[in-house]
């Protein structure tokens, strides 16, 4: 765990929280139209899977935000553990 506050926390929080913003503005802009002539039943299946997606890559982003690397880091080996 690290000792000192990291810049890419409240960069990150930042940086998230707008495009999550910028996603909704356009999946409320571009879809929202096309949608509504389905069923209630299929609008609500689309805005489900919509609501989902914006998860996909949030692993490697909160990696980045704690690490600094895009990837997870490696598990140590048996023998380094011990």
């Amino acid at each position: 765990m690290r000792e000192e506050p990291s810049w890419r926390i409240p960069v990150g929080i930042i940086g998230l929280f707008i495009a999550l913003i910028i996603y909704g503005v356009l999946i409320a802009r571009y879809l929202a139209d096309a949608l509504w002539v389905l069923p209630w039943w299929a609008q609500t299946i689309v805005y489900i899977v919509l609501g989902l997606i914006w998860l996909l890559p949030l692993r490697r982003f909160l990696i980045w935000m704690e690490t600094g690397k895009w990837s997870p880091p490696e598990a140590p080996q048996d023998d380094e553990i011990s």
